[in-house]
């Protein structure tokens, strides 16, 4: 055994024992040392050390040249290259709310990557995925390509597990709720399948004292009651700066006593019924939680009926509160239905506390005339898609998706949705006679 070093140190201040934080040495409060602490100061502890690690020197010195590669050019004659590839067979599970747009957005990367895709639609909108894969071969996709796999009610679950632990499937594309996307998450993690989680949210509408009222008003009447309110991204929790409140909610009043509730075929019908017993059961449950929490009913009654023209269904009247707070249950989970809150506010940081006091960030929307005010709302709503003054916060160009409990990867934008279902794969060719 070497007695000493076989080395010189060229800068022995690079040894050092105390923590390195934020660029400062700072001791560890027990003042203990390691045999490692201790060995930087003894050399012979050093080479025994050096010893235990098991890489020649020589080795530790190209380990130390190659990590130089990271910040200067790499070795001349030496050359990087990267291709992408599809990932291969893919599946998509469809939820009922949009159940074309949603199969076009999933296929229609796949497809372009090269992949092919199953979609499982959901029970209650089976036809038009199975509509959508006969229109994809007479638009000349190859059998096989894109694939419809109808199921019932009962059968759902475990088709989406075998389709999630089938080891041809390379990755799952799910829009769907975040109870699902856990369990979807789950079954893939079993070999390590990669997914794609568009999830629930609980998205904050927030209107500031100088917003453009009319504007604000306008997007809100679009957002909220599109689709009975089904839809993920659609306003869930409304804040009110206090000075705004009244005139908005009566301007609001107003609007939505003129939608017409009824069958979905009527040409003078606005707002349509709920697709589900479930959901119509939950409505009903969380607009009673908020009055006996002490809410407000200011417009509607809180509970199903029928509709404008007698029909039956799952119809439930839109219905607008205020007074409600954070704690109610229409605060904390997607509600999913035309209910709709409204809550006060004096200030923007309370309101951005307030905004992201949930496990969802899908998408948030914020109204003020004020550009400043914009920028750092932008920053700071922890959401994937803001609304700046618009409720539009999708496009085909842009990437579609939430943070937190909201969901995993990204669907749609130009630089996004293809790669999602591509591989990149590095080759390294060396060039003989290159110096």
């Amino acid at each position: 055994m070497a007695d000493k070093l076989p080395f010189e140190l060229a800068d022995k201040e690079l040894v050092q024992v105390d923590c390195l934080i934020h660029g400062e040495a700072v001791a560890g409060k027990s003042g203990r040392r390691s045999d490692v602490e201790a060995a930087v100061e003894r050399a012979e502890c050093l080479w025994a050390w050096h010893r235990l690690t098991g890489k020649p020197l020589g080795e530790a010195r190209h380990e130390v040249d190659y990590a130089l590669t990271t910040i200067h050019s790499s070795t001349a004659g030496r050359r990087a290259l990267v291709i992408k590839q599809p990932l291969g067979v893919t599946a998509g599970l469809v939820p009922w709310n949009f159940p074309v747009v949603l199969v076009l957005r999933k296929a229609g990367a796949a497809l372009a990557a090269g992949c092919t895709m199953v979609i499982k639609p959901s029970p209650e909108t089976s036809l038009t995925g199975l509509a959508l894969g006969r229109l994809a071969l007479r638009a000349g996709f190859p059998p096989g390509a894109l694939n419809v796999l109808p199921t019932s009610r009962e059968q759902t679950p475990a088709v989406a597990a075998a389709l999630c632990e089938h080891p041809l499937v390379r990755l799952v594309s799910l829009t769907g709720s975040t109870h699902v996307g856990k369990i979807v998450a789950q079954l893939c993690a079993r070999n390590l399948k990669k997914t794609t989680l568009e999830l629930g949210g609980n998205c904050p509408f927030i209107i500031f004292d100088d917003a453009n009222l009319d504007q604000a008003l306008n997007q809100l009447m679009a957002l909220k009651w599109r689709h009975a309110s089904q839809v993920c991204i659609t306003a869930n929790r409304v804040y009110v700066q206090r000075g705004v409140h009244d005139a908005f909610l009566e301007a609001l009043v107003q609007r939505t006593q003129k939608l017409k509730l009824g069958h979905g075929m009527a040409s003078d019908t606005t707002l349509g019924p709920l697709t589900t017993a479930r959901g119509l059961d939950k409505a009903e449950m969380l607009a009673q939680d908020a009055l006996q929490r002490g809410a407000t009913m200011a417009c509607g009654t809180g509970k199903r009926q029928k509709g404008h023209d007698g029909s039956d269904g799952f119809f439930f009247a839109p219905t607008i509160m205020t007074g409600v707070d954070d704690d109610m249950l229409m605060s904390r989970q997607e509600i999913f239905a035309p209910l709709l809150g409204l809550s006060l506010f004096d200030d923007e940081d309370d309101v951005v506390a307030r905004a992201n006091h949930t496990s969802m960030g899908l998408a948030s929307y914020v109204f003020t005339k004020n550009v400043d005010r914009l920028w750092r709302m932008f920053d700071k709503l922890e959401a994937g898609m803001i609304g700046l003054n618009t409720g539009g916060s999708s496009a085909a160009e842009a990437p579609f998706g939430g943070i937190k409990e909201s969901g995993l990867g990204k669907e749609s934008g130009k630089d996004v949705a293809v790669d999602e279902f591509m591989i990149a794969k590095t080759g390294t060719l060396t060039i003989e006679h290159h110096w």
